[in-house]
């Protein structure tokens, strides 16, 4: 019986991802927090994301605990700046 207790890797949340296909809007997402992060070296504060997408702070946050939970994103809770993109750069779509 497998221990339902175990952390998953970020090895199982990619594997997971791959299997669960993003949103076109959680593909755009993905998109700008790779390349901001590549970029600046530090994620861009969730708030901010609102103005470029043009939605709520909440909204976006949502959005957040939304690809966490799929596995495409970590983060660590109540850490500012702490998203990383768990796919590869082949797996993200372009920026529109």
């Amino acid at each position: 019986m497998q221990n339902m207790w175990r952390k998953s890797s970020a090895f199982d949340r990619v594997g997971r991802a791959i299997k669960n296909k993003y949103t076109r809007t959680q593909g755009q997402y993905l998109a700008f927090i790779y390349y901001y992060t590549k970029l600046n070296r530090i994620p861009r504060p969730q708030q901010w994301n609102a103005a470029v997408f043009r939605t709520t702070p909440p909204a976006v946050h949502q959005m957040v605990l939304k690809m966490e939970e799929k596995g495409f994103i970590s983060r660590t809770p109540r850490t500012p700046r702490s998203i990383r993109v768990l796919l590869p750069r082949e797996q993200l779509p372009g920026l529109e």
